[in-house]
């Protein structure tokens, strides 16, 4: 394990793809950052090109974000807006969501703090 101010972190990133209904959900665990980053885009790249309407990236077991992962979530907003496909990331808490209003993608992407809010189409409020 790796410590990184005061977080171990693993090194590792898994995605997880499945149907949920309407939904292609990729539930991503582990550490987001610029080793773990292509990873997700590889799968977010394959949701797209399947034809899917509604996309959620599930970010509730990350225990790392990085600018990586967050730039990888921003350029699928960039690619996923144009073709009316709807991009939900579910994350709360200091390693996700924090990072994410930081650097003000919240006002660019809709955050959800659960998976059944993403599905409903309920954004987080600021808090």
């Amino acid at each position: 394990m790796l410590e990184h101010h005061g977080y171990e972190r693993s090194g590792r990133c898994t995605v997880s793809p499945r149907q949920d209904g309407a939904a292609l959900v990729l539930h991503v665990a582990g550490d987001l950052d610029v080793l773990t980053a292509p990873t997700l885009m590889t799968h977010l790249d394959v949701a797209l090109s399947g034809g899917a309407a509604l996309l959620i990236v599930d970010l509730l077991d990350v225990t790392f974000l990085s600018s990586a992962g967050i730039s990888v979530l921003v350029e699928t907003h960039r690619l996923t807006e144009p073709a009316g496909v709807s991009l939900r990331v579910v994350a709360e808490g200091p390693a996700t969501s924090r990072p994410m209003r930081l650097m003000c993608v919240d006002e660019i992407i809709d955050l959800y703090p659960t998976l059944k809010d993403a599905r409903a189409g309920r954004p987080a409020t600021a808090t």
